[in-house]
């Protein structure tokens, strides 16, 4: 605040003489327009925006810098450095002549006054904090939001007619607009920079840090003379890796149309800016990055980022192979869903370094794989000592609705500053489709942004449009030197949407009808249309013609109409080249049909993919034991005398102490095996935990919805009904139990008494894991499952 309080002498030697004279005096501070509350960011919610000072006439400060005593020491500085300029402090000689300098030139700048460059430096200012509220952020446009009125011109007394004018904004030891070394500019050509600046499709949050070091520093790369560019040569490799992200999407959805994958459609913007963000920390002199994500788009970052071999990822759509023990024939492990999976690679970059890449499992639990990306790249710079944190670094990607809401997020934010968990900053890339399952994003936090919570730790937050592919391009290089210069977390923040549904079975349209009437606006309107039709004709019952061919009919209607979809990203780029002449429809063309080839080639080499080996099981550990590494114990007889005192514990039911209680303890959690959504019994019995015949009192309205149906899901059923139709084994019967909550042990019991041979169990196998991951082992259970249900040999049980 040096400058602040030089500028306050002059402020004050100014008002003493001239101040009444100013054509542009605010006579009154209650004239000027009252801030009125802006709308938040898809947010209806309303909050003020960080205040910036008004324009007030200095004759009505009364900050100290004004006072009696200051003025009598500045102007007693003032005559001695007029007598004698060395008898001041050097600063306040450069001071000194730069004023009586700017004082005799006759008008000054354009007439400019002191109270004008006050206004100025906040109408700057008021960019810096709140220009991200006016960005074009939202690739949609649906956002509803009202420009602050702290950034409109008028507020600070300036017209129409000054926009020619020239002013000069230099301020000691502030970057960017403000720079000393700036030249003079018109006020018109300031507006256009601040706009392109901080109102683009990038919004910028960072005056909320308390470094002033940190600010410039940002500044400089923020508020450049000239808007960034990339060379031909740099947007055909993002328009390549945007082909990529975009084209691979497009290949599952066409061959498998009805799997669960995922999908990162509408985001694909996110890989390509992965790529140049890796390329960039590698040149910085990174060696291993640890990313950790949730389902969203990880199937198009293992095949695009990490490379994980696309005929791997296509064989697993397709049911598989499960991995074997050589030798043994036997399988390993139950598996998991395609979309938890992680991997590593050692990554050649675009600037020649390699870079090993570690993608985490994940478990469904959101943002549970924060801690262990991080506590993981804290280990590699332990055992690499890697002191300065330079060469091992973490990036998490989050979902709008975790980041703002899952409480893990906010702890291990704070964590990244403390001594013992620091890993010298995490990259956090939001994936913000702008809604969190089916929740919109009033309903879902109080803040503004979903990454309001990262200002906590004074961490810069880059909002960028995602469908402006070059801009989410710099924003992740932007991110990714401010790691390495300041080694602190960093927040970006993709604003794209959602295709599709949560997963590409569910129909979005139900909750989120306005979003996705823009997104897909034929096929919601088609289905919208077909649906009134079909109701209207059973309302006249006259199905003239077959459902089909009434649907055929209104899918030509469609058709014909200029009806179309949100462009995808790669679309709108690809637009934006041939436009400007950078590239041409022949380019354009030959990189997707490069693309789509190598893709349906690898599709045909799936069919044959074995896998020989698991990717966390592929080398050993360092310091870790195998099984094949067993670590030679001293025959003491402590141990064979502590395991005999256990067993007579549990053979006598007494005497068991707190070690065995712990002990069984893990032992039950180990049998009993992940948990997430399994479907297990007692799942159904702990939520049916009541008296199931209170009935709650209902309307008249509501009694006539109740219909007369009875919906029963029962496990293998159908398929046993029908393998013993196959086998002819009318000898076999099957009774199904569809009530679990009262259980009904008396009508088991009889019906139990009309087969009198013993009872035996038909399943799987005993497993920690309730179901196999594997699609091809499942079938293969089920038909072992079936076939012994129904044969006559007796069987054999493993167990």
């Amino acid at each position: 605040m040096a400058w602040f309080r030089a500028a306050s002498g002059v402020a004050r030697l100014a008002l003493r003489r001239n101040l009444a004279r100013s054509p542009y005096h605010v006579t009154s501070a209650g004239a000027l327009p009252q801030f009125q509350p802006a709308r938040c960011f898809h947010s209806t919610q309303l909050r003020r925006a960080a205040p910036v000072p008004r324009a007030v006439p200095l004759s009505r400060l009364t900050d100290s810098f004004l006072d009696g005593t200051s003025s009598v020491y500045l102007e007693e500085l003032q005559r001695a450095w007029e007598a004698d300029p060395s008898s001041v402090d050097e600063s306040w000689d450069n001071f000194f002549r730069n004023f009586v300098g700017q004082a005799t030139t006759s008008p000054g700048i354009s007439g400019q006054t002191i109270q004008e460059s006050m206004r100025l430096l906040l109408l700057v200012r008021a960019y810096q904090v709140n220009g991200h509220m006016k960005a074009k952020l939202d690739p949609l446009g649906l956002e509803e939001r009202e420009i602050p009125d702290d950034l409109d011109l008028a507020l600070y007394g300036f017209t129409e007619a000054d926009l020619d004018r020239e002013f000069f904004l230099g301020v000691w030891r502030i970057s960017g607009f403000l720079s000393e070394n700036r030249p003079v500019q018109t006020l018109r050509s300031i507006l256009e920079r601040l706009e392109q600046a901080y109102c683009g499709t990038v919004g910028y949050e960072y005056m909320h840090i308390p470094d002033r070091d940190k600010c410039n520093w940002l500044r400089e790369r923020i508020e450049t003379v000239k808007p960034r560019e990339y060379s031909q040569e740099r947007r055909q490799v993002i328009l390549d890796r945007l082909t990529w992200s975009t084209l691979f999407e497009n290949f599952l959805a066409t061959k498998w149309k009805a799997a669960k994958r995922f999908g990162l459609e509408g985001g694909e913007t996110l890989i390509p800016g992965m790529k140049e963000m890796f390329d960039r920390v590698a040149d910085l002199g990174v060696e291993s990055i640890v990313i950790g994500m949730p389902h969203r788009g990880r199937l198009n970052v293992l095949g695009n980022v990490v490379r994980k071999p696309l005929r791997q990822i296509f064989s697993e759509f397709s049911g598989g192979t499960k991995p074997v023990e050589e030798g043994e024939g036997l399988y390993t492990g139950t598996g998991d869903v395609k979309y938890h999976l992680g991997t590593s690679y050692d990554r050649p970059t675009r600037g020649g370094k390699m870079i090993h890449l570690s993608l985490v499992a994940n478990p469904s639990h959101l943002e549970a794989v924060d801690p262990v990306v991080v506590g993981k790249a804290r280990a590699k710079q332990y055992y690499s000592n890697d002191t300065e944190r330079t060469r091992n670094m973490g990036v998490l990607i989050h979902g709008d609705g975790s980041f703002a809401g899952q409480g893990v997020v906010y702890e291990t934010l704070h964590l990244s500053a403390l001594p013992n968990y620091t890993t010298g900053g995490t990259i956090h890339i939001v994936v913000n489709n702008q809604v969190a399952f089916t929740t919109d994003p009033k309903y879902g936090r109080s803040s503004q942004y979903c990454t309001d919570v990262a200002k906590a730790l004074s961490a810069p937050i880059f909002h960028v449009n995602g469908d402006d592919v070059e801009a989410v391009v710099h924003v992740c290089e932007l991110a990714a030197e401010w790691r390495q210069t300041f080694h602190s977390d960093v927040v970006v923040d993709v604003v794209c949407y959602r295709r599709f549904g949560h997963n590409e079975i569910d129909e979005p349209s139900f909750t989120q009808p306005k979003m996705y009437r823009v997104i897909s606006f034929a096929y919601y309107h088609f289905w919208t249309l077909s649906t009134w039709f079909y109701l209207y004709l059973s309302y006249l019952n006259c199905f003239l013609l077959p459902l089909d061919i009434i649907m055929g009919i209104l899918t030509s209607i469609m058709l014909k109409q200029v009806i179309q979809d949100h462009p995808s990203a790669l679309e709108l780029y690809e637009k934006q080249l041939l436009e400007s002449g950078r590239i041409s429809k022949e380019d354009v063309d030959r990189m997707r049909n490069k693309v789509s080839t190598i893709l349906e080639e690898e599709f045909i080499n799936s069919k044959d993919y074995v896998p020989r080996k698991r990717d966390w099981l592929s080398a050993y550990w360092a310091g870790f034991k195998s099984p094949e590494q067993i670590s030679r114990i001293r025959n003491t007889g402590a141990i064979k005398r502590i395991f005999q005192q256990r067993a007579e514990m549990i053979e006598s039911e007494e005497g068991i102490d707190w070690a065995l209680a712990e002990a069984l303890a893990f032992a039950t959690l180990i049998v009993e095996g992940p948990e997430h959504s399994s479907g297990r019994v007692e799942r159904f019995l702990q939520m049916s935990d009541d008296n199931p015949y209170i009935i709650p009192e209902m309307d008249p309205t509501l009694r006539k919805q109740i219909q007369e149906c009875n919906w029963q899901v029962v496990n293998v059923y159908y398929e046993l009904d029908e393998a013993r139709k196959n086998t002819k084994r009318d000898d076999v019967a099957i009774c199904r139990v569809e009530q679990l909550c009262p259980f009904p042990y008396d009508l088991i019991q009889r019906e139990l008494k009309r087969y009198p041979k013993d009872i035996k169990y038909i399943g799987r196998a005993p497993s920690a894991a309730t179901a196999t991951g594997f699609l091809s082992v499942h079938v293969q259970e089920q038909k072992e499952i079936l076939h012994k249900a129904t044969q006559a040999e007796p069987i054999r049980f493993p167990f």
